[in-house]
């Protein structure tokens, strides 16, 4: 019985352990938004997605957040200033450009154009 308790003891630990998720340290895109104000609202969220409606008029960003897997729309562009794990670069998204990620990924974004630029983010859950 004795050599039976700590090859059970091990499973245990091996399925607590294979279902914790790393803790999340920064911020969903719904949670941060830019000098304490929110630029993000939910439309809809269900069961299955959460979608979001994204809009940074100039001068306007998106504190350092964090994406889950999801698929972007752009309903107005700009030009934008993003940080991510590659660097900073400066990008012109023009109206109707579609992005989207397979992985958990994170950003900071600045709004450096002159239009009000709009976004739909679609969140698998």
């Amino acid at each position: 019985m004795k050599l039976l308790k700590k090859p059970l003891k091990l499973l245990l630990l091996l399925i607590f352990f294979s279902n914790c998720k790393p803790k999340q340290t920064l911020l969903d895109p719904l949670e941060a938004g830019w000098n304490n104000k929110p630029v993000c609202e939910v439309l809809e969220d269900n069961a299955k997605q959460r979608i979001l409606k994204c809009t940074f008029p100039p001068g306007v960003g998106h504190e350092k957040h964090y994406h889950n897997p999801h698929f972007g729309y752009t309903l107005q562009g700009s030009k934008f200033r993003i940080t991510d794990q590659n660097g900073t670069k400066e990008i012109d998204v023009p109206t109707g450009t579609t992005f989207s990620k397979d992985e958990v990924t994170w950003h900071e974004v600045l709004n450096i154009g002159d239009s009000t630029a709009v976004f739909l983010i679609i969140e698998a859950k």
